[in-house]
Order: structure tokens, then sequence, then C-alpha cells
């Protein structure tokens, strides 16, 4: 079974999120959404995460967090079997109560914070539970329009995304949350690359630089077709086209190294099957691309020359990439 990337590092933001096993509740009563927030705060004090935003639902939690320290996976374990400890110890149950693992998603803060915090205290509308956001409990929402503050929310970074001045902040973040009520946002999400990292290019080439390549090489990694991809087609084309002097119309009609070269850096940095890269060039057929791509893997291996060039773009496609 695929799995999601795991990717962790020092000072990343993660929008997390984990659900009831075959969609079952995970929380059945005031007191369990209490003991989870509890269980919240003391994995802030064990582990040094900060959490920017929640919402808890009967079967499933959204969570925006940060980690300083680089340690989602440890926190994130003790954060759910500790909770499923409890709620087996309390309803006299046993086996999984979440859905496999939690998912969590890289993401650029400085780009999409702000509008993923909306997406997550806009959950319970969108789901039907309430008609406004500040109507549902178990949410860190009332902790940004008011004054009323709960510990295990760290709300200022948004609140200075927000406005200047906090004495403004929760009414502008008020207005911001509350003008999207009725808006479809799920594409943003949606567009998360590889379904592990939501930023742009440079963000993403800087989280993938943070991978190891063994990892990213896995058969079990879902999306590790995209993931091992950190440049679109047309750029690694242009890039190439800079290096080695000649337009992708000459690499096209002129048979050689230097096509052969630019087959196989399309299939090794772009998710490009070998149908989309034979369309590329002329028409080749999807064996036709496998062949020119093994043939120059083996001449690399016995041409020195050969494998100098490819190593020297090589290192220039790592350093733009990290």
């Amino acid at each position: 079974m695929a799995r999601a990337l795991r990717i962790e590092y020092e000072g990343a933001f993660y929008h997390v999120t984990s659900r009831g096993n075959e969609r079952r509740r995970i929380f059945f009563s005031k007191s369990d959404y209490e003991q989870f927030k509890s269980y919240l705060k003391e994995s802030e004090r064990k582990y040094g995460h900060h959490l920017h935003c929640y919402v808890l639902m009967s079967n499933h939690y959204h969570l925006v967090i940060e980690t300083p320290r680089g340690n989602l996976s440890t926190l994130m374990h003790y954060l759910n079997s500790s909770y499923t400890n409890y709620i087996n110890r309390r309803r006299n149950r046993s086996g999984h109560l979440f859905q496999g693992r939690y998912k969590a998603i890289v993401i650029d803060k400085d780009s999409y914070l702000l509008e993923l915090s909306r997406y997550i205290h806009l959950n319970p509308v969108r789901a039907g539970i309430s008609e406004t956001p500040q109507a549902h409990t178990y949410s860190s929402y009332r902790s940004y329009i008011s004054r009323e503050h709960e510990d295990i929310v760290h709300r200022d970074l948004l609140w200075t995304m927000i406005s200047n001045d906090t004495r403004d902040a929760p009414g502008r973040y008020r207005t911001f949350v509350e003008e999207a009520i009725g808006k479809d946002q799920k594409s943003f999400l949606e567009n998360a690359y590889g379904g592990a990292i939501l930023g742009g290019k440079a963000f993403i080439r800087d989280v993938l630089g943070r991978v190891d390549t063994e990892i990213l090489n896995r058969d079990d990694i879902s999306g590790r077709s995209q993931l091992r991809a950190p440049f679109g087609a047309d750029e690694l084309i242009t890039m190439v086209s800079r290096h080695i002097g000649m337009s992708l119309d000459e690499l096209k009609e002129k048979r050689g190294d230097s096509r052969s070269m630019t087959i196989y850096l399309l299939k090794t940095y772009t998710d490009m099957n070998n149908r989309q890269i034979g369309e590329l060039f002329g028409g080749l057929s999807y064996s036709a691309v496998a062949k020119v791509n093994e043939r120059f893997i083996a001449k690399v291996k016995k041409d020195q020359k050969l494998r100098g060039r490819l190593a020297a773009f090589s290192k220039i496609l790592s350093d733009v990439k990290g």
C-alpha cells in the first residue's frame, strides 16, 4: 500500500489531518474534546511544537502545526496514540481509532498560512454543523476574533499577517474569514505538489532538497513520480538549450548525445512519461524513448567525456533545485 511521504525539518509548517477509522466518530462527548486538547498542550511541552490553528470535528480533526525541532512524526505518534488509548479505556474498546496514518502537507507559510487558517476555521460551516465559524466550540477561531485566548493556540503570527496593529487584528481576521462563507476554497489544497507540499516552485525545490533521494525512490511512497520531479518540462528544456546552445527544434532534428541526454534528463527530473517525451520529440514511440534512454545510460558508463558533461549539468540542476 502506498504511503504518504513524511517530510521533517526544523521550522516546517504543516496542515495535519487525521480521520476516524471507517470515518467513524473519534469524539463522543465534551470531555473527549477537552482531553484531546490536553494532549495537544502536553505534546507542546514535550516536543516544542506551535499550534497555530485547529478544528475538531466529530470524526476528524485539522491542525496547523509548526515544528521548530523538526519532529512531527514523534509528536503525532504521541498525540494519536495517547488519545486512542484514552478512548479505548473510556469506552471499553480495543483496536484502531484512526483511519491509517495521519496526513501532513508541508506548507509555505508566507503564501498559504493565512488562507489555510480560513479554510480550517470554516470547516464546520462547510459541513453544515454550524452557520458561523464562531458557533463551533472546538476550534481556534474564537481565539482569533476576540481577546479570549486558549493557551494551546499561537495566534500572533497570523494576526501580524492580517494587520500591523494587533488591536485591529481580531476584527480584520473575522472579516477575512467570514467573507469566504459559501465560496469554494478546496482548490488551493488540491494543488499540493505530490500530495505533500503546498507552495511555489522555489519552495517545493527547497523542501525536496531536504529529502533523502533514496526515500523518494521507494516504491511505496505515494506521488513519488511527481515528488522526484522538481522541474517542469518547459523549464528543463530551456535550461538544457541554454547550456548546450541548441533549441528544442534543433534537438529534435539532430540525433546524438545532446538529444539523448535531454531525453534522459526529462525522464529523471520531470514527471513526463515515455509517451509524452516521444510526442515532444516528433512522435517517437514509447519503446523508442526507452531504448534511447537505455543506450545513453550505457554510453555514459563507458564514455568519460560524456559522463563529465552529464555530471556538470546535473550539478547545475541540483544547485537550482536546492
